[in-house]
């Protein structure tokens, strides 16, 4: 069963330090894998002289992963994640850039210091809270689709596509708790013409 998760509205940069190291992180949203990747390349890029660009990535359900970017093992990419995980985001990215200031951390500080990165730049962001959803197909016929569109349109339900074929088929994202209004209205709005097929599991702004 899909379950509600956060994510942002759009990046945020914060900086915190430890012992003169500075500690530079950026979070942002990111959908997909590749999405997170591009965003993990344009900060390494925008800091190339860095002692390291540690980095975490939450896609969905089941993609976590962190990397630690040569400081020791589990002291960085790990305590991200679960940093991200803890305030339960999902479909986002965190780089947390170092700037070695030259008093070593140790283990114990290493986790404190990128995981509190993470958090406290979190604290700052816009997150946008996402709900359960249901990609719902509304397919009906060519003298009904331009009225069909302008209402769907309106509505506040998102249409994710429109297919042009011997009928006319819009791809609509409803939240799991409005799908058998959304039907009924369907078929109020179409005189019941319409055909109403509910599809896989998504994720709406609610």
């Amino acid at each position: 069963m899909p379950a509600p998760y956060l994510t942002l509205a759009a990046p945020v940069e914060h900086e915190t330090e430890a012992k003169r190291s500075r500690f530079i992180c950026a979070v942002a949203p990111a959908r997909s894998v590749e999405e997170a990747l591009a965003f993990i390349g344009e900060r390494r890029r925008e800091h190339p002289s860095a002692s390291h660009n540690c980095t975490a990535y939450v896609i969905g359900a089941r993609v976590q992963k962190g990397d630690d970017d040569g400081e020791p093992g589990g002291t960085a990419g790990t305590p991200m994640v679960q940093a991200l995980v803890g305030r339960g985001f999902s479909d986002v990215v965190a780089v947390v850039t170092r700037y070695f200031g030259g008093t070593l951390l140790g283990a114990g500080g290493l986790v404190r210091a990128y995981g509190s990165a993470v958090t406290e730049t979190l604290d700052r962001a816009e997150p946008v809270r996402m709900v359960p959803a249901k990609l719902v197909r509304v397919a009906v016929a060519h003298d009904q689709a331009g009225r069909v569109e302008n209402d769907l349109r309106a509505s506040r339900h998102a249409v994710r596509d429109v297919t042009y074929a011997g009928e006319v088929s819009f791809a609509v994202a409803v939240g799991d708790d409005e799908v058998a209004a959304f039907t009924d209205w369907v078929a109020t709005l179409t005189a019941g013409r319409a055909r109403v097929d509910v599809g896989e599991d998504l994720h709406v702004p609610g």
